[in-house]
C-alpha cells in the first residue's frame, strides 16, 4: 500500500530524476576560465565553478565608444563576479564584433556565445540574461526578439526606453542649447558628415556650455535643456547633495552632465547615424512648454529664470519658432527594425535603475513599463529603484538581490522578494555593510517615449 510517507519518498526521487536529466551534461571538477573569439571577430569570456548550480548568466557589457577597447566582460563588476561564482553561478559574456552603437552585432554574438557554451560545458538548466547601460538595451532586446533563448533577463540602469526614444531625447537638449545660447552658430546637430565633423560640433557645443555657466542668464538657460532630458539635480556620488529648493546647488550638478553632453549628442550619434544611413531622430511637432510642464524640475527652471530676470515663455516660444529638425525615413526604419521595443514579454524581466542617473535618467523605466503594459505583459514586468546619484552606480549586493528576486518569480510563478526591504535584506546577506538603498519609487513620464505596443 502507498502511504503519505512513502508517496512523499516517491515524489522526492522522481524530482531527483528530472533534476538529474536537465543538469549540466559536462561537469567542471575545477573552476574553469576559458576566452576564446566567435567567427564576427567578438571575442568571448567564460568563468565556470566547479559547484556550478545549473544556472548560466549571460551579461551584456555597456558601451564602448567608437574606435576604443572593447574587451569581452561577463560580469558587472569583479564584486559581483566574485559572489556569483562563490554562488555556483557561470559567467559568460563576449565583447560584441564592433564598437559603438552595435545592437545589431551584440545579439547575435550574445546569442552566439551561450552555444559556444553549450558546446563546451552542456546545456544549461537555466539561462539568465542581465546586462548594464547600452547592455539593458541589449538585454532587453534579446528578451522581446529571442525569448526562446533565455528564461529570464535583467536590465540594469538600462536604455529600455529603446534606440528611437533615446536618440529623440538626446537631441532635445542640444537643440535648446543650440536655439537658447548659440542662435548665430552653424554647427550641425544631426546629419554629420563624418566623426571629425561630430568632434568639432562637440567641442563647439561644450564651449558655448561653459561660456553661458558664467551669468545667471546662461545657468537658467542650461538648466531648462538639462530638463529637457530630466537630468537630475544630484547626478554624482561624488557632488554633496543639494537640498530640495537649492536650485542653484542643482544647477552647478546639471551643469556638470551638460559638459559631457555633446560627446554624447553629437560623437555618439554620429557613430549611430552612420550605421542607420542618416539622422534616425526628429523634434518635428514636439511642444517643449508641454514637455517642461510634465518635467520634475519644473520648478527649479521657473525659479532660476526669475532670479536671472529672464522671460521663460519668451526662450519657450523660441524653441517653438525655430527651425525643426526632421528625421531620415530610412534611418528611422533601420533603428525601429533593431532596438525599439514591442513591450511584449514572454518571461520575467526585471528592471532596476538608480534614482540620480545623469546619463541615462530613470524615466526610461516610465517608457518600458507603459510599453510592456499596454502590449498586455504586464505581470511579466517588476521594476526597482535605488535612492543613489550616478549612472550604474549599484552595489554588488543589490545587483545579485534583483538576480534572486527573478529566479524567485522563475521558481514560484510570482513575484516574491521586489518590496525595497525585501531587496535591502537580500543585498545585505550578499554584501554585508555596502549600505544597500532600494526604496520605494515612481518615477515621472518618460518625456519622448517610442514603442512598437499594441
Amino acid at each position: 500500500m502507498i502511504t503519505a510517507r512513502t508517496s512523499g519518498r516517491l515524489a522526492a526521487l522522481v524530482a531527483a530524476a528530472l533534476l538529474a536529466a536537465s543538469a549540466p551534461a559536462l561537469a567542471t571538477e575545477t573552476p574553469t576560465h576559458v576566452e576564446g573569439e566567435l567567427a564576427s571577430g567578438a571575442t568571448w569570456v567564460m568563468d565556470v565553478p566547479e559547484n556550478w548550480n545549473g544556472t548560466l548568466l549571460l551579461f551584456s557589457h555597456g558601451y564602448q565608444a567608437a574606435g576604443g577597447p572593447n574587451p569581452a566582460e561577463n560580469a558587472p563588476s569583479d564584486e559581483a563576479a566574485r559572489i556569483a561564482l562563490d554562488e555556483g553561478y557561470a559567467l559568460i559574456g563576449s565583447s560584441y564584433a564592433t564598437t559603438g552603437w552595435a545592437v545589431e552585432q551584440a545579439v547575435p554574438d550574445q546569442l552566439a556565445t551561450i552555444d559556444e557554451f553549450t558546446a563546451r560545458f552542456g546545456p544549461a538548466r537555466r539561462t539568465i540574461a542581465w546586462g548594464q547601460s547600452y547592455g539593458g538595451l541589449v538585454t532587453t532586446t534579446i528578451a522581446e526578439r529571442h525569448p526562446d533563448r533565455v528564461d529570464a533577463t535583467l536590465s540594469m540602469c538600462g536604455l529600455v526606453q529603446g534606440g528611437v526614444a533615446n536618440w529623440n531625447s538626446t537631441l532635445d537638449p542640444a537643440y535648446a542649447v543650440k536655439t537658447l545660447l548659440a542662435p548665430e552658430s552653424d554647427y550641425p546637430l544631426t546629419g554629420f558628415a563624418d566623426a571629425q565633423q561630430a568632434s568639432q560640433a562637440a567641442t563647439a557645443m561644450t564651449g558655448v556650455v561653459e561660456r553661458a555657466q558664467t551669468t545667471p542668464q546662461g545657468r537658467a538657460r542650461i538648466a531648462l535643456a538639462a530638463a529637457l532630458h530630466n537630468i537630475p539635480g544630484h547626478n554624482d556620488p561624488a557632488q554633496p547633495e543639494p537640498g530640495e529648493r537649492d536650485w542653484e546647488a542643482q544647477q552647478r550638478n546639471q551643469y556638470e552632465v551638460m559638459t559631457r553632453f555633446p560627446v554624447t549628442a553629437m560623437q555618439w550619434r554620429q557613430e549611430a547615424e552612420s550605421r542607420a544611413g542618416g539622422n534616425m531622430s526628429w523634434n518635428t511637432g514636439v511642444d517643449y512648454a508641454r514637455m517642461l510642464a510634465d518635467s520634475p524640475h519644473a520648478p527649479e527652471i521657473a525659479a532660476l529664470y526669475d532670479a536671472a530676470g529672464l522671460s521663460l515663455r519668451d526662450d519657450l516660444d523660441a524653441l517653438a519658432r525655430a527651425p525643426r529638425i526632421e528625421a531620415d525615413p530610412g534611418a528611422v526604419d533601420y533603428m525601429t527594425r533593431h532596438v525599439a521595443f514591442t513591450g511584449r514579454l514572454s518571461a520575467p524581466q526585471l528592471d532596476i535603475h538608480t534614482t540620480g542617473d545623469g546619463l541615462v535618467p530613470v524615466q526610461v523605466t516610465s517608457a518600458h513599463r507603459d510599453a510592456v503594459e499596454r502590449a498586455g505583459s504586464g505581470d511579466l514586468l517588476r521594476q526597482a529603484f535605488v535612492d543613489r546619484p550616478g549612472h550604474c552606480t549599484f552595489t554588488a549586493g543589490e545587483q545579485l538581490a534583483a538576480l534572486h528576486a527573478l529566479e524567485t518569480r522563475l521558481d514560484d510563478g510570482v513575484w516574491r522578494g521586489t518590496d525595497p526591504a525585501e531587496l535591502n535584506a537580500a543585498a545585505e546577506a550578499e554584501q554585508p555593510g555596502a549600505g544597500h538603498a532600494y526604496l520605494r519609487f515612481r518615477p515621472t513620464p518618460y518625456p519622448r517615449p517610442y514603442d512598437l505596443a499594441e
